[in-house]
């Protein structure tokens, strides 16, 4: 298959990056928010202008600044995207003047020998658009003028970037990966585990808290399987955001685990199962997805400490809502074990789509009325008559009753852990509907 174009974003803090990029896709896909620095790591993504498919990228700042630590790893990780571009979009900001360092970062881009697009954003009328003489300077042929929050000349724009743009060809359409949400709380290594799944150090990491903001999509491929990796942001309640980014980066993460196909929620071994932990898994639960647990930093964990049994015990007697999801001990640092974060992932996947005949099932009933009459909330024997399964990606069974009543919390505990051993929904949460026949 021919390799698809790449068109990136560049440009300085709070042009308008982001904004352009979710125009393009037609998607809100890359948080946008008023303060600068919100994008740090490369937000990419598959986008089609009528017969064109190409990779649009977004990419974090080009500045230095002494409120932003990780300047200069966003500058570089720009920089590299820059390299491997087909197309540059070079966004500039209308509403201030040209900047120094931009006319210097424009040279250096044009002596890369790609295609260029110098965006001039937030012109949003025609007096503004006459005032930009001095950019003209920069690329007589390819300046243009326009508005990404209200739309204005961006057919101009794509008209003239389909031009560079050589048409698709017809191809068979591809596997749709699976998508996997790594989830955790705020440094527990989730950026370093898709860094080591990846094989290169894509995503920026460091020790400073909250490094990840927006959410970033990697696809990769293992023994010719498709993965989509979401790396997404700590999470933690939003009360306890210290700043609007925080909280809109919080927000992201949640609405990544609703989309994703599997969770895969990391823990650190130097300190686990915390609070904020079982706010993370309460989270995947509800959710419904399939889920499976990784304790990162295990090369951390010294001789005497105690052994993996027991840490096991410890994390799903503390996180016993979520002892449905199987549990891995990994390392990001040293590569042990973390690729089977795929295989397994890949398995709870198929646990969650598997549907059991309704014969199967009421022979499964049948013995535990047996053996373990039901209990209602009121302690009272109940009797179900028959049950069928009514979806999958949560297991959802219904369980046909003489008379609306509910089961005792313990007793759907019971059913429910049976249910999953019998027919292997293992990483999976069930469903129970009761209704009355």
């Amino acid at each position: 298959m021919k390799k698809s174009a790449r068109v990136i974003i560049v440009g300085f803090p709070n042009v308008g990056k982001s904004t352009l990029f979710n125009r393009f896709l037609r998607r809100k896909r890359s948080l946008v928010h008023s303060l600068p620095g919100m994008t740090r790591d490369q937000i990419e993504a598959p986008c089609r202008l009528q017969d064109r498919e190409f990779t649009l990228v977004d990419t974090g700042g080009f500045f230095d600044s002494v409120e932003e630590p990780l300047s200069s790893k966003i500058k570089e990780k720009a920089w590299a995207a820059a390299q491997k571009a087909d197309v540059i979009l070079f966004v500039l900001d209308a509403k201030r003047e040209l900047l120094p360092a931009e006319e210097e970062l424009f040279i250096s881009l044009r002596k890369l020998g790609k295609a260029i697009f110098v965006v001039v954003n937030k012109v949003d009328s025609a007096a503004e658009e006459a005032k930009l003489a001095e950019y003209y300077r920069l690329a007589k042929e390819r300046i243009f003028a326009v508005s990404a929050e209200h739309k204005r000349n961006l057919e101009f724009l794509e008209a003239n970037l389909l031009d560079v743009i050589q048409p698709s060809k017809a191809e068979e359409a591809e596997e749709k990966p699976l998508r996997i949400a790594i989830v955790g709380r705020i440094n527990v290594g989730k950026s370093s585990i898709v860094n080591r799944l990846c094989g290169e150090e894509k995503l920026i990491v460091s020790e400073i808290p909250g490094t990840t903001r927006d959410s970033t999509d990697t696809l990769i491929k293992r023994h010719q399987k498709a993965f989509l990796l979401i790396d997404t942001a700590g999470l933690r309640r939003l009360s306890r955001a210290r700043d609007k980014r925080e909280k809109a980066s919080i927000i992201k993460a949640k609405k990544d685990i609703r989309g994703a196909d599997v969770i895969c929620m990391i823990l650190d071994a130097g300190d686990f199962p915390t609070r904020q932990d079982t706010t993370v898994a309460n989270l995947a639960r509800a959710s419904g997805k399939p889920m499976l647990i990784g304790l990162n930093k295990w090369d951390l964990i010294q001789d005497h400490a105690p052994s993996s049994e027991e840490i096991k015990a410890r994390i799903y007697r503390r996180l016993d809502f979520v002892s449905y999801a199987p549990l891995l001990f990994i390392s990001a640092v040293s590569g042990k074990r973390v690729v089977k974060i795929l295989d397994m992932a890949e398995e709870v996947y198929l646990n969650g789509c598997r549907r059991i005949q309704t014969s199967r099932l009421n022979e499964f009933l049948a013995g535990v009325n047996e053996r373990h009459p039901p209990l209602s909330r009121r302690k009272r024997r109940i009797k179900i008559k028959y049950m069928t399964q009514k979806r999958v990606l949560p297991p959802t069974f219904v369980l046909f009753t003489h008379s609306r009543v509910s089961l005792a919390p313990s007793y759907e505990k019971f059913f429910i852990q049976h249910l999953r051993s019998k027919f292997d929904f293992w990483g999976n949460p069930i469903r129970l509907i009761l209704r009355a026949s």
